[in-house]
C-alpha cells in the first residue's frame, strides 16, 4: 500500500485522500495528515479513520509521498519548517495554487517534486488534474503521481509549468464558471415558470447531454451551434441576447483575469 502523508487537512486533501481509499490505493494506517487545526485534525480522523498529527516533520517522516494542501498565505512557512528534512527518494506533490516548483524546491531543499492542479468535482471522482514534474523526478515516482490523480478523474501531464499556471484558471477555476452559468439558467427558467427543482433537473441534463454531443461527434461547437440555430428562430433570437450580453468575451476576460492573478500569486 502506498504511504501517503497530507500537509494540510482541506477540502482539496480529503477529496484526494478519499479517492486513495476508495481505489485501495491506501489503506487508513498508510495515510498520516497534518494539520494545525485540532478540530480539523479530529474532524478528518473521525471520518477517514487516518492518524492526524500537528507536525508536519513528524507527518512526512516515513511517507513515500507527501502532497502538500495548504492554503498559498501559509506555504512559506511550511517549507521552512520542513527545509532538509526528505530523503532523496520521498516524492513532493504540491497542490497549492500559484506556488512555483523552484520555490518549492528552493525552500525544501529537495527537487523530487510534482506540482499539480485538481479541481474540485475530484470530490466526486470526475475531476481534471493538470500536473508537471522536475527533470530529477524519476520514472517510477512520475508514475505514483500518475496513479493518483487518477483515482480523481482525468490527468494530464504537461512538460512545461506554464500550463498548470493556465490549468489554475480554466479547470481549476473553471466549476465556478459552469456553476454560475448553471445557477442563472436555472433561474431564468424559473422566471419563465418552471418549477425550479424540474428547472435544475432539465438545465443539467440540457449541459451534460450538450458535453457528450461534442464529444461523441467531434464537431467543433460552432457547427454543433448551427444545428440547432435555426434562421429566424427562437434559437437565433437568444443568442443574439447573450452576444449583445457580452457572454463570450466577458468568459474571456474572466479566464484571463483569474491566470493572471495565478501568476501574481507565485
Amino acid at each position: 500500500m502506498m504511504k501517503v502523508a497530507f500537509v494540510g487537512g482541506g477540502a482539496m486533501g480529503t477529496a484526494i485522500l478519499s479517492a486513495l481509499l476508495d481505489a485501495k490505493i491506501a489503506t487508513p494506517t498508510s495515510i498520516v495528515v497534518s494539520d494545525v487545526s485540532q478540530s480539523r485534525r479530529d474532524a478528518v480522523n473521525t471520518q477517514y479513520g487516518v492518524a492526524t498529527t500537528e507536525s508536519n516533520a513528524d507527518a512526512v517522516a516515513d511517507c513515500e509521498v507527501a502532497v502538500l494542501a495548504v492554503k498559498p498565505q501559509n506555504l512559506k512557512e511550511v517549507l521552512t519548517g520542513l527545509q532538509g528534512t526528505f530523503r532523496p527518494n520521498q516524492l513532493v506533490v504540491s497542490i497549492v495554487a500559484g506556488a512555483r516548483i523552484q520555490d518549492i524546491a528552493v525552500g525544501l531543499q529537495h527537487r523530487n517534486l510534482v506540482r499539480a492542479m485538481p479541481n474540485m468535482p475530484a470530490q466526486v471522482r470526475n475531476g481534471v488534474t493538470v500536473w508537471t514534474a522536475t527533470v530529477e523526478t524519476g520514472e517510477e515516482q512520475r508514475c505514483l503521481a500518475k496513479e493518483i490523480f487518477g483515482t480523481l478523474g482525468k490527468e494530464f501531464f504537461v512538460s512545461d509549468e506554464k500550463f498548470v499556471d493556465m490549468a489554475t484558471a480554466v479547470s481549476g477555476s473553471g466549476p465556478a464558471y459552469i456553476f454560475l452559468i448553471v445557477e442563472a439558467f436555472v433561474d431564468a427558467a424559473v422566471h419563465i415558470g418552471f418549477p425550479r427543482d424540474l428547472a435544475q433537473q432539465i438545465v443539467l441534463e440540457t449541459m451534460s447531454g450538450s458535453v457528450q454531443a461534442i464529444r461523441a461527434t467531434g464537431k467543433h461547437p460552432a457547427e454543433l451551434k448551427a444545428m440547432v440555430t435555426s434562421p429566424g428562430g427562437t434559437t437565433a433570437e437568444a443568442l443574439l441576447e447573450l452576444e449583445a450580453g457580452g457572454l463570450r468575451s466577458t468568459l474571456v476576460s474572466a479566464v484571463v483575469a483569474a491566470y493572471e492573478k495565478t501568476k501574481r500569486l507565485g
